[in-house]
């Protein structure tokens, strides 16, 4: 079955549509003030007290530094997504797993990133992360992540979930913009259910 990964909550209010649907993964963006999503650690630690327990928290970060590692690490989150450049020495010391984004087609830091074991899984996602905006899938054909869960980011909706589900094969979704409200303010519950609908559908 395809995990479910909803990124980008800002309340404590929708943690309740993640736990009706059961997702695998809530994430919330962290240390990134120029984007509308950003949460501070400790609105993230409410969201974190109203989700199910079985789902994983994921802090995510731009090019993170040691100190806000660290305080991701304090706060209580499952996982680690990280976008943009981390040091090696900074991704060794990481305490909890790192989920590693791959902006565009570009991947040529692939193998770079597979050769550490902190990662556990590589995201794809758009060129510009957070765009809404979907990328050409058929460029993951043939790509080798020696055991890491391939997730899959960057446009998706509950129109176009199972498209991608049965063109990319990928072990995670992973949507923000394409749930959340026509206002653009917060998640929405109906679109929520729908994307989970279309995921569970094409994925069985």
């Amino acid at each position: 079955m395809t995990m479910i990964k909803i990124c980008g909550l800002t309340s404590p209010d929708e943690a309740a549509f993640l736990n009706e649907i059961h997702a695998d993964f809530a994430g919330m963006v962290q240390f990134c003030e120029q984007s509308r999503r950003n949460t501070p650690i400790s609105r993230a630690r409410e969201i974190m007290k109203a989700l199910d327990p079985a789902i994983r928290t994921v802090a995510v970060t731009v090019s993170p530094s040691a100190q806000q590692v660290h305080e991701i690490e304090r706060a209580g989150f499952d996982l680690l997504q990280i976008h943009g450049q981390i040091r090696d020495e900074l991704l060794a010391s990481v305490r909890i797993p790192v989920i590693r984004a791959v902006n565009g087609t570009n991947y040529e830091s692939l193998d770079g990133m597979l050769k550490s074991d902190s990662v556990i899984g590589i995201l794809f996602d758009a060129g510009m992360p957070g765009s809404g905006k979907t990328f050409d899938w058929s460029a993951l054909e043939g790509i080798e992540l020696k055991g890491r869960m391939k997730m899959l980011a960057g446009g998706l909706t509950p129109e176009n979930a199972a498209d991608a589900v049965r063109i990319v094969r990928p072990d995670a979704v992973d949507v923000s913009t394409g749930v959340e409200k026509d206002s653009g303010q917060g998640k929405s519950r109906e679109k929520i259910l729908r994307f989970a609908e279309e995921v569970r559908k094409a994925a069985t």
